[in-house]
């Protein structure tokens, strides 16, 4: 995988859109944290912070293994490798959710208002955190990329079906 890596900074990185295979895989754990990781990580960011996004996972890149950035308005950007998410909250909270990868539409997506995750950071130390509201739903929405999960595979068929015909009519303006 550090090909792959290796390759990917040394090239211009853009984010996937809905139609590409890689949202839809499972990535593959991390099992060594180079300082490589650093330099991907730092793209992501980057990449993300253009793309005006909270956060950024890699199979969104092309990159098939387990890790995800996130930034929201209150905190740094934070870097998560092998994520691992150990609790949820019983209360649940609708919010209206949007993704790179979908650009130009929103939906409400019902998940867990606060969650407890493990995961290490780009320097291959370990951490867990608590998070609520939105930072618990960046997190999850990242999360699900990883698992081959995009925010409208968490909607009722009906509305997914809404969503997809709405991006359907955006590709076709551009």
């Amino acid at each position: 995988m550090n090909a792959m890596i290796n390759d990917t900074t040394s090239r211009q990185v853009k984010i996937l859109t809905l139609g590409s295979e890689a949202l839809t895989q499972k990535a593959l754990p991390v099992k060594n944290i180079t300082p490589e990781y650093r330099q991907i990580a730092e793209a992501m960011i980057n990449l993300m912070l253009e793309g005006k996004g909270v956060g950024l996972a890699g199979p969104q890149i092309g990159i098939m293994e387990r890790i995800f950035v996130i930034a929201d308005k209150n905190s740094q950007p934070s870097v998560f490798i092998n994520p691992s998410i150990i609790s949820t909250s019983e209360e649940q909270v609708k919010y209206e959710e949007g993704c790179l990868s979908l650009p130009g539409v929103w939906a409400q997506v019902l998940r867990p208002k606060s969650i407890m995750v493990q995961a290490w950071n780009e320097r291959g130390r370990p951490f867990t955190i608590e998070a609520d509201n939105i930072t618990a739903r960046i997190i999850q929405h990242e999360n699900d990329h990883l698992n081959g999960v995009l925010f409208i595979d968490r909607l009722p068929e009906l509305k997914k079906k809404s969503v997809l015909a709405k991006y359907a009519k955006l590709l076709k303006k551009r």
